[in-house]
């Protein structure tokens, strides 16, 4: 029954509420301890509603707690007041927060509310090797479990606080990274430090860096160390020893190599040893210089480098010659000379063969003389070397010969091969080609061989002439030998002959053709030109009384008279049918007339003119006049 009653209790005053009015008045949001919190510290949230109603009693409401749009808690409450707790916030935390309340069918949102948190947890960084030996590697893992990824790590290689390695890495699905580093010879106590680095839109926040435990570093084998015998001051001739050791941890069971080199050059070596040594037979003064001892293994290299100082005990000879060119018959002074001139024993040899015991030789040389001659000094064991001298003896060529190649007589356009050669002489040889009585050659060469020169050109007209040639060498030079006189003919081509033949023939058939054609048409002008000379032309009063006129006068000298219209008089052709020669001889007068018009055109005025012929005297002597006469038509 007490059930009951609690129950009619609490429906009653639901049911008065929904015929109640009711509004909501306001809702908002608050942070404790702030908006801003520290990464790791407690976040709570809280939403608060102000609902205005009717009723006495308070309504129960439906409140929604949103970040970024995402739903976090839906809860329904009497209360004007509800939380939502973030235990230790980080990164992912951060974000725009709202809360919603519903009531019956109304509903309010709050505005957007941004959460930060700053910083990010220190890292925790592990190695799987506390202590390691050179040339192994160390794993090193570095971790943010409270973040979520993608994180960007950094971890570092520490050695006295000095960064000797760095390496970094963006992590898109885990919260950790594994990374190895290698050891080298000169690491001892190492550390490795991490730093963690989350982005959150343009905001990026990073941890403290978090270091390691200590890692300890053993040897493989130690750095190398020299031993010099003797020690102090060391002389030309001397004994000389170079010793390299090193110590080898027990451990270390790999392959390595033990070297001695002197600036770019191995003198020594030796493997799977602890030792190596260098030691020329005696100390010179080019065994002076910086030695490198060097000891490898697959991964590791340790260098050690000391000089070596030796006083020198004598300079270098010097192989002093009176000439190196010399001819035939010529005389060849050679002497050994060492600076200060100390006692020494000497030694003269030409391409290694001994040619005498002395500091000075001397001899008449011919061409097997010619050589790499050197001489050797020694003191107290020690020998030294002349620079090498080379010296040649050389053999005047006594006899030039130019000679051509097939036949002195070449058709153009074929090609002409000189030959030039000399007897036996001693090389280089300068050969040169001239055409006879020039100056300059108009081609020269220097050849290693006795045996000529060749030139080959493309004949012309223009290369037709003489030619010689001279050969000389050191020892006939400027006095040059000449070879005998080659003459050579050039001669047209068959085809070019039969071209210019085939232009010749064409050329005088077309000057008879013309002369022809010249003749003929100035024997018919002659003919032509006595009858119409001799014809009247009277005047007309129009162009086409002319025009008649004119074909009226053609047609009466084509059929052998010439009518005269002024005179209306007839001449027959025959008159002027002359030889050709007397044709040629003559000449007309022209004499105009004024006449009156005929009867029936009184009141015309004419101007007639008449022709008369002259024919030449036998002397040959002509003559032109003309008659002008006026008469009055009226």
């Amino acid at each position: 029954m007490y059930l009951a009653l609690l129950g009619m209790l609490w429906f009653c005053p639901r049911l008065k509420g929904q015929e109640n009015s009711f509004t909501i008045n306001k809702i908002e949001m608050k942070a404790e301890p702030g908006w801003e919190v520290e990464n790791g510290k407690n976040l709570t949230l809280k939403c608060l509603v102000d609902i205005i109603t009717t009723s006495k009693l308070w309504s129960q409401h439906q409140l929604l707690f949103y970040k970024d749009d995402i739903l976090l808690k839906n809860v329904t409450s009497w209360d004007k007041e509800e939380t939502f707790f973030i235990q230790a916030a980080r990164i992912y935390d951060r974000g725009n927060y709202k809360c919603k309340v519903i009531l019956n069918n109304k509903e309010k949102t709050t505005s957007d509310y941004s959460v930060s948190v700053k910083g990010v947890p220190s890292p925790r960084v592990t190695v799987d090797k506390m202590e390691v030996m050179e040339g192994s590697m160390v794993t090193v893992e570095c971790s943010v479990p409270e973040e979520k990824p993608p994180i960007y790590f950094i971890v570092e290689k520490l050695e006295m606080d000095i960064c000797k390695q760095r390496k970094e890495k963006m992590i898109l699905y885990k919260n950790f990274v594994t990374l190895e580093f290698p050891i080298e010879e000169k690491d001892r106590v190492l550390i490795f430090q991490c730093q963690a680095k989350i982005s959150f839109g343009n905001f990026l926040e990073a941890s403290e860096f978090t270091k390691s435990d200590l890692v300890t570093v053993r040897e493989t084998f130690s750095t190398p160390s020299f031993q010099i015998i003797p020690e102090g001051e060391i002389t030309e001739g001397d004994p000389l020893k170079l010793k390299c050791t090193i110590q080898v941890t027990h451990m270390f069971l790999e392959d390595r190599e033990l070297i001695i080199q002197k600036d770019r050059e191995i003198v020594a070596y030796a493997k799977h040893d602890t030792e190596v040594t260098y030691s020329p037979p005696l100390a010179k003064v080019e065994h002076m210089g910086n030695y490198t001892c060097k000891v490898e293994s697959s991964k590791i290299s340790k260098v050690n480098s000391i000089f070596i100082n030796i006083t020198e005990l004598f300079s270098k000879p010097e192989l002093l010659t009176s000439s190196s060119h010399l001819d035939e018959g010529g005389k060849l002074d050679l002497s050994c000379q060492i600076a200060g001139s100390p006692l020494a024993n000497f030694t003269i040899q030409k391409e290694n063969i001994t040619i005498t015991n002395s500091q000075n030789f001397t001899k008449r040389v011919w061409v097997q003389d010619s050589g790499v001659y050197r001489c050797l000094a020694a003191i107290r064991n020690v020998i030294k070397e002349s620079d090498p001298v080379q010296i040649s003896v050389f053999v005047p060529v006594v006899r030039v010969n130019l000679s051509i190649l097939f036949h002195t007589e070449v058709e153009t356009g074929k090609e002409i091969m000189l030959f030039c050669k000399t007897d036996e002489a001693s090389w280089p040889i300068h050969y040169k080609l001239y055409r006879h009585n020039a100056v300059v050659p108009f081609f020269e060469k220097t050849l290693n061989d006795t045996q000529g020169l060749f030139h080959t050109f493309q004949a012309s007209k223009d290369d037709e002439g003489q030619y010689y040639c001279t050969a000389s060498n050191r020892a006939n030079v400027p006095n040059s030998p000449k070879s005998n006189i080659l003459t050579i003919k050039v001669t047209l081509a068959p085809w070019m002959k039969g071209l210019i033949a085939m232009v010749i023939i064409g050329a005088i058939i077309i000057a008879l053709v013309l002369m022809a054609r010249w003749y003929f048409l100035k024997k018919a002008k002659a003919k032509q030109m006595p009858v119409e000379m001799s014809r009247p032309e009277p005047l007309l009063n129009s162009n086409t009384e002319k025009m008649q006129s004119d074909s009226n006068m053609e047609a009466n000298s084509h059929s052998g008279y010439n009518d005269d219209i002024g005179n209306h008089t007839m001449k027959p052709t025959t008159e002027h049918k002359e030889p050709d020669h007397l044709n040629m001889d003559v000449e007309y007068t022209e004499v105009e007339v004024l006449t009156p018009d005929l009867p029936r055109a009184p009141e015309r005025r004419g101007t007639e003119t008449v022709y008369s012929e002259i024919r030449k005297s036998d002397s040959g002597e002509s003559r032109r006049s003309r008659i002008e006469g006026s008469l009055d038509a009226t």
